[in-house]
């Protein structure tokens, strides 16, 4: 029942951000009774949606929720109550709320209602369920993604700079399938310079529109690039420093619909940190990072890496830009950033390495 309220949940993905992914199903006497899910950010929340459609009364019943249900009022009412209205006997929670503030209210409130409550069923797979919520609303930034396609010998470009196409075309419409439920995409300055991209979801069904941002410190952005031409169509945002914003450029770049924030810099460059502070401060919980070298390197130093999205193509390139590159690396093998969780799939004729990072919320 447990697995079933998840993958309900998934069928948010990319609707209901920042707020986190629901499910959840209703029983009684072994029966299914009701089924629900956070569809949309705003709407009601599963265990809502679950009640309103049961086939007969709930009271008495059991509760199979992939998160802890709320206790406080927010945009809807609190699902605690809800769920002490209809007399529910029993809850079943996946995960627990991570938000500190309210985290274990749920459950307190259930149980002094007189209901049984049973925690952490599936709780590993529940809690990568909200793992974006889960970074914003307790590490105060976005969840990364990072994604980049590299060829067997770890080459992002031969030696001239070219990379079209390193990834077939079976690991493009998946990315434009990642690109459609991310909440924004970002990229350095040079990526733009160099492959002009538009950073938009293609062919596939969108569910929300991305929010492109730029790392862009000595504000080199092109002035006809894909990105700027796009900027009233989809928001576009360079990260700069707080010089370069009173730049005649800068303000031609505002006329055409670019916003510009101004971030702190470390050692010269744009402060990473504060490039996602900004970024969570607009409600962004998953960001999806298709720089170079240089902005995977520095976010990968930092500990900054959620997950990654590998695209391995079966072909060598020789001379050229290696992954990671631009970055100092680790002395030792035994300090080699390593993955919680490696998921490997065929993706065309590329092979795509899917890993999670352990974070500490």
């Amino acid at each position: 029942m447990m697995q079933a309220a998840i993958a309900l949940a998934r069928r948010g993905e990319g609707f209901v951000e920042p707020n986190p992914m629901v499910g959840c199903v209703i029983t009684k006497r072994g029966r299914v009774i009701g089924r629900g899910y956070h569809e949309r950010f705003g709407a009601p929340h599963a265990e809502i949606n679950a009640l309103a459609v049961c086939r007969e009364s709930p009271a008495g019943g059991t509760v199979y929720v992939s998160l802890e249900p709320c206790a406080h009022h927010a945009k809807t009412p609190p699902c605690c109550d809800a769920l002490i209205k209809a007399r529910i006997a029993r809850v079943v929670i996946g995960a627990r709320d991570p938000n500190k503030t309210v985290r274990g209210g749920g459950a307190r409130r259930l149980r002094a209602a007189g209901i049984d409550v049973h925690t952490g069923v599936c709780r590993e797979t529940a809690q990568e369920l909200i793992a974006p919520f889960a970074t914003w609303v307790t590490l105060r930034r976005p969840f990364v993604i990072a994604k980049w396609a590299q060829s067997l010998d770890g080459k992002m470009a031969t030696g001239t700079g070219d990379s079209k196409w390193i990834s077939c075309e079976a690991s493009r419409r998946r990315v434009h399938r990642l690109r459609a439920r991310v909440d924004a995409i970002l990229v350095g300055s040079g990526t733009v310079i160099a492959d002009d991209p538009l950073l938009t979801a293609r062919n596939v069904r969108l569910r929300r529109v991305a929010t492109r941002v730029v790392l862009d410190g000595r504000l080199r952005l092109p002035i006809g690039c894909a990105l700027v031409k796009g900027a009233n169509t989809a928001p576009t945002i360079v990260m700069t420093t707080r010089e370069k914003t009173s730049a005649p450029k800068a303000r031609r770049l505002m006329r055409l619909g670019v916003e510009l924030i101004a971030c702190r810099t470390r050692a010269d460059r744009l402060s990473i940190a504060d490039v996602l502070r900004h970024l969570a401060q607009r409600d962004v919980t998953n960001l999806l990072v298709e720089g170079g070298p240089t902005v995977l390197a520095s976010l990968v130093g930092q500990g900054l890496v959620d997950e990654a999205h590998v695209y391995v193509a079966p072909i060598l390139i020789g001379a050229g830009p290696s992954v990671l590159s631009a970055g100092n690396g680790v002395d030792r093998v035994c300090d080699a950033y390593a993955p919680s969780t490696v998921h490997t799939s065929k993706s065309g004729v590329d092979t795509l390495v899917r890993m999670r990072f352990a974070t500490s919320w």
